[in-house]
């Protein structure tokens, strides 16, 4: 004999609690995938105005390591910041600032540039360094860049069709660009957790310094690193440059030597914070747990990540001069 149906009341509790249990398991998968790439819940990131006047941008360390690369890239090439705040708002704009792989057609990366369209192959453009460089490429032949509205120059670059989109990007953009080519000193700071599936220790920070930044970053004003090659990998150019990096710091800390950027007119503060502000950005991703300049240090891990006077008994590492910057790794 077959059991009474369920009540239409046990019925709707019944599949009440289903319900709850669904929408629960789903909660917990998205809080799970937001947190492994960077969304709500994961390490944050905070960029705020040199002036004072309140402005501020709070990003994740995925978006914090593109925007380096992207800032590295234009500075590296002698570009102006005003370059690098249309190259910044470009990517909030088309990919906000994640190296995708996909988009509309074959569009891909930072900048959803298109292999069909000339921009490079599909692996080309999915380098961060590659794909910064190709824009500024771009951004560099058109005339009066730096005068153009950034909705103008921007679309002369992309040949977007939406145009007026890059417009509402520029606020962040020129924040990001204000601390990344280290106008605005001390502005960025990270909370510097761990990223889930990182590389991290020295050798990895002196290998990513050399692929943002190119093979000079780690060698001494006037010092001989030939032998290095521009057509050696980031790694062995690095490794070749190791012993102007490392000052005797001890094998966790990378001790970059700072100086004034003849082709940019940048100085030699400025030069620093824009080493500093990167090192942070990429505190995630390279396990860096202590940046120090000029007398300021960050450290992974602050309640508030500020900025704040350097520990007089931290010796090296505590980075008074303004001639290094020092940051120290886990591993």
């Amino acid at each position: 004999m077959s059991e009474p149906s369920p009540t239409p009341t046990r019925r709707g509790r019944l599949l009440r609690f289903g319900g709850a249990v669904v929408v629960l398991l789903a909660l917990a998968g998205y809080l799970t995938v937001q947190y492994l790439t960077g969304g709500t819940g994961a390490p944050r990131c905070k960029v705020v105005s040199g002036k004072g006047d309140g402005a501020s941008y709070e990003f994740t360390p995925e978006q914090a390591v593109n925007a380096a690369t992207i800032s590295a890239v234009g500075t590296t090439r002698g570009m102006p910041e005003r370059a690098v705040t249309i190259a910044l708002a470009t990517a909030l704009q088309e990919s906000g600032l994640r190296n995708i792989q996909h988009g509309d057609r074959d569009s891909l990366g930072l900048f959803q540039q298109r292999p069909s369209q000339g921009w490079g192959t599909t692996k080309q453009i999915m380098d961060p360094t590659y794909a910064a460089g190709v824009f500024y490429e771009h951004l560099a032949k058109v005339p009066g860049y730096s005068r153009l509205p950034l909705t103008v120059a921007a679309q002369r670059v992309q040949r977007s069709g939406y145009p007026q989109a890059y417009a509402k990007h520029e606020p962040d953009a020129t924040l990001l660009a204000a601390a990344l080519t280290g106008r605005a000193a001390a502005t960025l700071t990270c909370e510097g957790r761990p990223a889930a599936t990182p590389a991290g220790g020295a050798d990895s920070v002196r290998a990513a310094l050399v692929r943002d930044f190119g093979r000079d970053v780690l060698q001494e004003a006037g010092a001989d690193v030939a032998s290095a090659g521009t057509s050696a990998s980031p790694t062995a150019s690095a490794d070749a440059s190791a012993s102007s990096a490392t000052a005797g710091a001890g094998s966790r800390t990378v001790t970059v030597p700072v100086r004034e950027e003849a082709t940019s007119g940048t100085s030699v503060q400025q030069r620093g914070w824009e080493l500093a502000h990167w090192a942070v950005a990429n505190s995630s991703t390279l396990h860096i747990e202590r940046v120090s300049y000029a007398g300021r240090e960050w450290t992974a891990g602050d309640t508030d990540s500020a900025w704040r006077g350097a520990d007089a008994k931290g010796g090296p590492a505590a980075g008074k001069s303004a001639a290094e910057v020092h940051i120290v790794t886990g591993q």
